[in-house]
């Protein structure tokens, strides 16, 4: 019997060489082509921006006696930036002080007269009941003929002036009560007086919010500083973000949310991770301070990118580009 091993050995060496050839299908395809086309990707260019804080002095009004940094300095949050002239600011903390004093000392007075108001309604009370005893008494006595009617009569008179004395000095009573209500009022009122002094004597002094940079320095030592007059401007390295413009034609292909690599030209070789955070909704011309390296269209779309930015490297002000891939077409 003739057994057939010269095919088997034929198949089993096609089946090798097709293995080969699919493993070097990869090499030869980018042999004859050329490497595989990446995802489409745009390079939009625009300048690092951050969120700014534009610092004054909040309730106060007095010359600057401390204005320790100049501009592009980094600064800590809580880090004093300035203070005013705080005299007047403490006197009036020194007045309302004694006055809170008086309002203590005014509560305790008025407690002293309430309770010794107490005291003498409660004395009343008795002496009107002993009066009335004395009355009902001599209201028996006279029908008997006991006693005379000048003794009727003074016992009558007697209990009628102490019910009059009750209901007066039940009047003082009740004044007493509010006195106490009145001098616990304006110990309340002292207290905030206190309260409020204190809190614009801290307005005196001008600390950073957050940590940053001092981006403008608007003031000078000597000058007068009041609400709402600039003393400096601070930017938040910790939220930088890249405000650049896309072509029309690319804006369907950015999404939010999609990553970015920010460049610049002051760290040349580093690279930046961003994320797309918005995309306007309305188109505008493209502006004149923009250069973009694809062509110009008419009409772009304002897109901002935040970049983390850990080591505050990048700063407002600063030109960047931003690498975006697009998203491939839809079917």
């Amino acid at each position: 019997m003739k057994i057939p091993r010269p095919r088997m050995a034929l198949a089993a060496g096609t089946v090798l060489a097709l293995a080969c050839l699919l493993l070097l299908l990869p090499a030869v395809r980018r042999f004859l082509f050329g490497p595989p086309a990446g995802p489409r990707t745009i390079l939009v260019s625009g300048n690092i921006e951050a969120h700014q804080s534009i610092l004054s002095f909040t309730d106060v009004e007095a010359p600057i006696v401390y204005l320790p940094f100049d501009e592009g300095r980094f600064v800590r949050a809580g880090t004093v930036l300035a203070r005013v002239e705080a005299r007047l600011y403490r006197q009036q903390l020194r007045i309302d002080r004694g006055n809170l004093q008086v309002a203590r000392a005014q509560v305790l007075v008025d407690q002293s007269n309430y309770r010794a108001a107490q005291k003498t309604v409660l004395s009343d009370r008795f002496n009107v009941t002993q009066t009335r005893r004395d009355y009902i008494r001599a209201t028996r006595l006279i029908k008997a003929g006991a006693i005379s009617r000048q003794a009727y009569d003074q016992a009558y008179t007697t209990a009628a002036q102490a019910s009059a004395a009750l209901a007066r000095d039940q009047a003082l009573l009740q004044v007493a009560r509010d006195n106490v209500s009145l001098a616990r009022a304006g110990l309340v009122t002292a207290k905030a007086r206190v309260g409020l002094d204190r809190v614009t004597l801290s307005y005196t002094t001008l600390r950073a919010p957050f940590s940053g940079v001092l981006g403008v320095r608007e003031a000078e030592l000597g000058e007068l500083a009041g609400p709402g007059v600039a003393i400096f401007t601070l930017d938040d390295l910790d939220h930088v973000w890249l405000r650049a413009y896309v072509n029309e034609r690319d804006l369907g292909a950015v999404r939010l949310g999609e990553p970015a690599t920010v460049t610049t030209d002051t760290y040349p070789g580093k690279k930046y991770h961003g994320r797309i955070s918005f995309i306007s909704s309305e188109a505008q011309f493209t502006p004149k301070t923009v250069e973009t390296h694809a062509e110009r269209v008419t009409l772009v779309y304002r897109i901002r990118i935040d970049i983390d930015n850990p080591t505050h490297e990048l700063l407002p002000g600063m030109p960047a580009d931003a690498r975006i891939a697009l998203l491939p077409p839809g079917p």
